[in-house]
């Protein structure tokens, strides 16, 4: 007893000093970066940024960069994914092509403009990921959205095979390809001696650019899977209201949010891993509603 009330005695000197060097949160009201780099950051924005975001980062072809909407949309997030999605997605059309330091720097007028406190030193790499906008992120449902804004949902259009064909089918094979197909290396388009739309179509965006699409469809589609109303191929109701039907809608949906996630930030390796989590997500689902059941038992 002597000697683990010894060691635990021992061991509060070390705790203290751990505890008084973690990184310590921070928001960016605290005078996180300062007016040299914000100043930096303008010119290059100046440069870049116009034409999409507009004079005053108030929006035009592309989202606003202050203002309510903006806050709203960042509220709770920490600053490295804003300097990561500046990096790895901005300008549009021309990803990549603004450095590491730029994007810091052009994360810092967009502060000043927010009119977020400038403070002594500068914004640096190492503590972006300390440092968050205020606010935690409410996420509402499409039907929670919707009656929020007085607005009924149409009833579905599609049955549940349509409207996986129509949408989570090609969508998740566009995540899964990124294991064989390197988004980073351009392709050469072959031109046929006849126009075809849909050759066309998928040139038209290039790069991790359809990843990150992609997975936004799934995100933003899964909901439809608990639209009331809907039925399976075989005529039977979708068991909207089952709470193993709700989680698989729900499991879906977060491994889109992980595919956007490494989309945005080009992490080519991680796409084995959420290859497999994709997978086990839709068989998780079609083990107990389709595959094991025959097509008049289906959806029960």
């Amino acid at each position: 007893m002597r000697r683990t009330v010894g060691l635990a005695l021992c061991m509060l000197p070390l705790a203290a000093t751990l505890v008084a060097s973690a990184p310590q949160s921070r928001t960016v009201k605290e005078g996180v970066y300062s007016t040299a780099q914000a100043a930096r950051g303008q010119e290059l924005y100046r440069s870049q940024c116009t034409e999409c975001h507009g004079n005053a980062l108030q929006g035009a072809n592309g989202p606003p960069l202050s203002g309510d909407r903006f806050i709203s949309n960042w509220s709770g997030r920490p600053l490295l994914e804003l300097v990561d999605k500046i990096q790895n997605t901005m300008p549009f059309g021309k990803p990549g092509t603004v450095s590491r330091l730029q994007s810091v720097d052009l994360s810092a007028y967009i502060l000043q403009s927010g009119k977020f406190p400038a403070g002594q030193a500068e914004l640096s790499e190492d503590r972006l990921a300390q440092i968050a906008f205020p606010g935690a992120r409410k996420v509402a449902t499409p039907a929670a959205a919707a009656a929020s804004a007085g607005v009924t949902l149409s009833p579905p259009e599609g049955n549940l095979a349509q409207l996986m064909r129509a949408i989570a089918f090609p969508n998740a094979n566009i995540i899964f390809n990124v294991q064989v197909k390197d988004p980073n290396v351009p392709t050469k388009r072959e031109v046929g001696p006849n126009f075809d739309y849909i050759a066309w179509g998928a040139g038209v965006y290039t790069g991790w650019l359809p990843i990150e699409q992609a997975a936004i469809a799934i995100i933003e589609t899964s909901p439809l899977f608990l639209t009331p109303g809907r039925s399976c191929q075989n005529g039977l109701p979708v068991p909207v209201d089952r709470p193993d039907w709700k989680k698989y809608t729900t499991e879906l949906m977060e491994i889109g949010r992980v595919a956007k996630e490494a989309a945005i930030a080009k992490k080519l390796d991680a796409f084995e891993e959420i290859s497999e989590k994709l997978s086990d997500a839709c068989q998780n689902c079609h083990r107990v509603y389709r595959r094991d059941a025959p097509g008049a038992m289906r959806c029960q």
